[in-house]
Protein backbone atom coordinates (compact mmCIF):
# COMPACT_ATOMS: atom_id res chain seq x y z
CA UNK A 1 0.00 0.00 0.00
CA UNK A 2 2.79 2.56 0.78
CA UNK A 3 4.81 1.75 -2.16
CA UNK A 4 1.47 2.71 -4.36
CA UNK A 5 0.96 5.60 -2.28
CA UNK A 6 4.84 6.52 -3.04
CA UNK A 7 4.35 5.90 -6.87
CA UNK A 8 0.85 7.99 -7.14
CA UNK A 9 3.06 10.77 -5.37
CA UNK A 10 5.86 10.70 -7.51
CA UNK A 11 3.39 10.79 -10.31
CA UNK A 12 1.40 13.60 -9.06
CA UNK A 13 4.72 15.49 -8.03
CA UNK A 14 5.85 14.69 -11.94
CA UNK A 15 2.49 15.98 -13.45
CA UNK A 16 2.39 19.29 -11.23
CA UNK A 17 5.65 19.70 -12.57
CA UNK A 18 5.14 19.52 -16.30
CA UNK A 19 3.53 22.57 -16.46
CA UNK A 20 5.23 24.93 -14.16
CA UNK A 21 7.05 27.31 -16.50
CA UNK A 22 4.01 27.65 -18.48
CA UNK A 23 3.05 31.10 -19.13
CA UNK A 24 0.35 32.85 -21.15
CA UNK A 25 0.51 36.99 -21.01
CA UNK A 26 -2.68 39.10 -20.06
CA UNK A 27 -2.33 40.56 -23.91
CA UNK A 28 -3.25 36.45 -24.78
CA UNK A 29 -6.08 36.37 -22.30
CA UNK A 30 -7.21 39.86 -24.24
CA UNK A 31 -6.79 38.52 -27.48
CA UNK A 32 -8.68 35.31 -26.85
CA UNK A 33 -11.72 37.86 -25.64
CA UNK A 34 -11.34 39.87 -28.90
CA UNK A 35 -11.09 36.78 -31.28
CA UNK A 36 -14.15 34.50 -29.40
CA UNK A 37 -11.79 32.03 -28.43
CA UNK A 38 -13.84 32.05 -25.39
CA UNK A 39 -14.93 28.16 -25.02
CA UNK A 40 -14.72 28.55 -20.64
CA UNK A 41 -17.62 30.45 -20.68
CA UNK A 42 -20.55 28.67 -19.57
CA UNK A 43 -23.91 30.50 -20.69
CA UNK A 44 -26.00 28.74 -18.78
CA UNK A 45 -24.05 28.90 -15.33
CA UNK A 46 -22.48 26.59 -13.68
CA UNK A 47 -24.31 23.02 -12.91
CA UNK A 48 -21.80 22.29 -9.72
CA UNK A 49 -22.85 25.62 -8.66
CA UNK A 50 -26.21 25.36 -9.22
CA UNK A 51 -26.47 21.97 -7.23
CA UNK A 52 -24.17 22.97 -4.33
CA UNK A 53 -25.30 26.92 -3.73
CA UNK A 54 -27.15 26.12 -0.86
CA UNK A 55 -24.34 24.78 0.92
CA UNK A 56 -22.10 27.86 -0.32
CA UNK A 57 -24.19 30.27 0.89
CA UNK A 58 -25.93 28.64 4.04
CA UNK A 59 -29.13 30.55 3.56
CA UNK A 60 -27.11 33.68 5.03
CA UNK A 61 -28.54 37.21 3.05
CA UNK A 62 -26.32 40.06 2.12
CA UNK A 63 -23.18 38.54 1.46
CA UNK A 64 -19.88 39.90 -1.09
CA UNK A 65 -18.94 38.00 -3.38
CA UNK A 66 -15.83 37.84 -4.80
CA UNK A 67 -15.26 36.31 -8.58
CA UNK A 68 -12.11 36.41 -9.50
CA UNK A 69 -10.56 36.52 -13.33
CA UNK A 70 -14.39 36.59 -13.67
CA UNK A 71 -15.13 37.10 -17.47
CA UNK A 72 -18.77 37.61 -18.18
CA UNK A 73 -19.96 35.07 -16.00
CA UNK A 74 -23.73 34.89 -15.52
CA UNK A 75 -23.89 34.05 -11.91
CA UNK A 76 -22.83 37.18 -11.12
CA UNK A 77 -26.40 38.11 -12.24
CA UNK A 78 -27.82 35.12 -9.98
CA UNK A 79 -25.79 36.44 -7.12
CA UNK A 80 -26.78 39.82 -7.26
CA UNK A 81 -30.65 38.72 -7.79
CA UNK A 82 -30.60 36.70 -4.44
CA UNK A 83 -29.19 40.45 -2.40
CA UNK A 84 -25.56 39.60 -2.23
CA UNK A 85 -23.34 42.13 -3.43
CA UNK A 86 -20.76 40.93 -6.33
CA UNK A 87 -17.65 42.01 -7.25
CA UNK A 88 -15.14 40.68 -9.91
CA UNK A 89 -11.94 41.59 -11.52
CA UNK A 90 -11.37 40.93 -15.49
CA UNK A 91 -8.35 41.63 -17.86
CA UNK A 92 -10.79 42.27 -20.83
CA UNK A 93 -12.80 45.28 -20.63
CA UNK A 94 -14.81 43.42 -23.43
CA UNK A 95 -15.61 40.38 -21.39
CA UNK A 96 -17.01 42.92 -19.04
CA UNK A 97 -19.35 45.27 -21.32
CA UNK A 98 -20.27 42.01 -22.92
CA UNK A 99 -21.42 40.56 -19.60
CA UNK A 100 -23.61 44.03 -18.68
CA UNK A 101 -24.67 44.42 -22.29
CA UNK A 102 -25.73 40.26 -22.44
CA UNK A 103 -27.41 40.58 -18.71
CA UNK A 104 -29.19 43.87 -19.32
CA UNK A 105 -28.19 45.60 -16.62
CA UNK A 106 -26.88 49.38 -17.32
CA UNK A 107 -23.67 50.58 -15.48
CA UNK A 108 -21.18 53.80 -15.02
CA UNK A 109 -17.19 53.42 -15.79
CA UNK A 110 -14.55 55.03 -13.84
CA UNK A 111 -10.98 55.07 -13.45
CA UNK A 112 -9.13 53.42 -10.41
CA UNK A 113 -6.90 55.86 -8.83
CA UNK A 114 -4.53 53.90 -7.41
CA UNK A 115 -4.32 51.64 -10.49
CA UNK A 116 -2.89 53.77 -13.71
CA UNK A 117 -4.85 52.47 -16.84
CA UNK A 118 -7.73 50.59 -14.73
CA UNK A 119 -11.36 50.81 -14.45
CA UNK A 120 -13.92 49.87 -12.40
CA UNK A 121 -17.84 49.35 -14.20
CA UNK A 122 -20.44 49.24 -11.96
CA UNK A 123 -24.01 48.60 -12.27
CA UNK A 124 -26.42 51.41 -12.03
CA UNK A 125 -28.02 49.75 -9.06
CA UNK A 126 -24.57 49.58 -7.14
CA UNK A 127 -24.18 45.58 -6.73
CA UNK A 128 -21.96 44.33 -9.11
CA UNK A 129 -18.56 46.45 -9.53
CA UNK A 130 -16.36 44.75 -11.73
CA UNK A 131 -12.64 45.66 -12.23
CA UNK A 132 -11.20 45.51 -15.12
CA UNK A 133 -7.05 45.32 -14.10
CA UNK A 134 -4.67 42.26 -13.61
CA UNK A 135 -5.27 40.44 -10.84
CA UNK A 136 -1.98 40.93 -9.03
CA UNK A 137 -2.80 45.13 -8.86
CA UNK A 138 -6.20 44.70 -7.32
CA UNK A 139 -5.22 44.82 -3.75
CA UNK A 140 -3.58 48.29 -4.08
CA UNK A 141 -7.68 49.60 -4.90
CA UNK A 142 -8.72 48.29 -1.54
CA UNK A 143 -11.58 46.66 -2.16
CA UNK A 144 -12.34 45.06 1.11
CA UNK A 145 -12.86 41.50 2.48
CA UNK A 146 -15.62 38.71 0.64
CA UNK A 147 -17.91 36.59 2.83
CA UNK A 148 -17.38 34.11 -0.28
CA UNK A 149 -15.31 33.81 -2.98
CA UNK A 150 -16.16 31.87 -6.38
CA UNK A 151 -13.08 30.70 -7.93
CA UNK A 152 -13.98 28.49 -11.66
CA UNK A 153 -11.53 29.58 -13.99
CA UNK A 154 -9.39 31.34 -12.45
CA UNK A 155 -6.49 29.07 -10.44
CA UNK A 156 -7.02 26.75 -13.35
CA UNK A 157 -6.07 30.01 -15.48
CA UNK A 158 -3.36 31.21 -13.39
CA UNK A 159 0.25 30.98 -14.76
CA UNK A 160 1.47 27.69 -12.54
CA UNK A 161 4.09 30.02 -11.39
CA UNK A 162 2.12 32.84 -9.89
CA UNK A 163 0.07 30.19 -7.66
CA UNK A 164 1.48 30.96 -4.33
CA UNK A 165 1.11 35.10 -5.05
CA UNK A 166 -2.46 34.14 -5.77
CA UNK A 167 -3.17 32.04 -3.02
CA UNK A 168 -2.10 35.01 -0.70
CA UNK A 169 -4.51 37.54 -2.15
CA UNK A 170 -7.74 35.67 -2.05
CA UNK A 171 -6.79 34.92 1.75
CA UNK A 172 -6.11 38.14 1.88
CA UNK A 173 -9.48 39.66 0.93
CA UNK A 174 -11.30 37.01 2.84
CA UNK A 175 -13.47 37.47 5.42
CA UNK A 176 -13.49 35.39 8.88
CA UNK A 177 -16.16 32.43 8.35
CA UNK A 178 -15.69 32.56 4.49
CA UNK A 179 -16.59 30.19 2.01
CA UNK A 180 -13.90 29.19 -1.22
CA UNK A 181 -15.50 27.47 -3.66
CA UNK A 182 -12.91 26.52 -5.75
CA UNK A 183 -13.34 23.99 -9.14
CA UNK A 184 -9.79 22.51 -10.76
CA UNK A 185 -9.41 20.30 -13.70
CA UNK A 186 -7.72 16.89 -13.51
CA UNK A 187 -6.12 15.59 -16.41
CA UNK A 188 -3.01 14.26 -18.04
CA UNK A 189 -0.45 17.78 -18.58
CA UNK A 190 1.69 15.53 -20.22
CA UNK A 191 -0.45 15.86 -23.25
CA UNK A 192 -2.14 19.10 -22.85
CA UNK A 193 0.43 22.15 -21.88
CA UNK A 194 -3.33 23.96 -20.52
CA UNK A 195 -4.37 26.71 -19.97
CA UNK A 196 -6.91 25.31 -18.10
CA UNK A 197 -3.67 24.12 -16.16
CA UNK A 198 -4.06 20.58 -14.15
CA UNK A 199 -4.44 21.32 -10.35
CA UNK A 200 -3.45 18.23 -8.60
CA UNK A 201 -5.01 18.11 -4.76
CA UNK A 202 -2.02 18.04 -3.30
CA UNK A 203 -1.09 21.49 -4.18
CA UNK A 204 -4.13 22.76 -3.20
CA UNK A 205 -3.34 21.43 0.60
CA UNK A 206 -0.15 23.57 -0.04
CA UNK A 207 -1.65 26.83 -1.26
CA UNK A 208 -4.80 26.89 1.29
CA UNK A 209 -4.04 24.07 4.07
CA UNK A 210 -2.59 26.03 6.41
CA UNK A 211 -5.72 28.66 6.45
CA UNK A 212 -8.18 26.09 5.27
CA UNK A 213 -10.01 23.03 5.85
CA UNK A 214 -10.58 21.39 2.33
CA UNK A 215 -13.71 19.38 1.40
CA UNK A 216 -13.82 17.65 -2.45
CA UNK A 217 -17.58 17.96 -2.49
CA UNK A 218 -17.90 16.18 -6.21
CA UNK A 219 -16.17 14.90 -8.89
CA UNK A 220 -17.42 15.00 -12.05
CA UNK A 221 -16.14 13.78 -15.69
CA UNK A 222 -16.66 16.39 -18.03
CA UNK A 223 -14.77 15.45 -21.12
CA UNK A 224 -16.83 16.18 -23.90
CA UNK A 225 -15.87 15.79 -27.93
CA UNK A 226 -14.10 19.01 -27.83
CA UNK A 227 -11.49 17.89 -25.28
CA UNK A 228 -9.66 15.23 -28.12
CA UNK A 229 -8.16 18.30 -29.93
CA UNK A 230 -6.40 18.82 -26.52
CA UNK A 231 -4.96 15.80 -27.17
CA UNK A 232 -6.09 13.92 -23.90
CA UNK A 233 -8.56 11.25 -23.10
CA UNK A 234 -9.97 12.44 -20.07
CA UNK A 235 -11.25 15.41 -17.81
CA UNK A 236 -12.37 15.23 -14.64
CA UNK A 237 -13.39 18.37 -12.80
CA UNK A 238 -13.58 18.87 -8.73
CA UNK A 239 -15.26 20.72 -7.08
CA UNK A 240 -13.57 21.86 -3.25
CA UNK A 241 -15.27 23.88 -0.20
CA UNK A 242 -12.11 25.96 1.63
CA UNK A 243 -13.21 27.08 4.72
CA UNK A 244 -11.35 28.86 7.87
CA UNK A 245 -9.77 26.12 10.04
Amino acid sequence: MDDTRTLLDIEEHHNTEVQKNQVLTLEEWQEKWVDCKITFHQEQGHQLLKKHLDTFLKDESGLRVFFPLCGKAVEMKWFADRGHSVVGVEISELGIREFFTEQNLSYSEEPIMEIPGAKVFKSSLGNISLYCCNLFDLPRANIGKFDRIWDRGSLVAINPGDRKRYADIMLSLARKGFHYLLCVLSYDPTKHAGPPFYVPDAEIKSLFGSVCNSQCLEKVDVFEERHKSWGIDYLVEKLYLLTEK
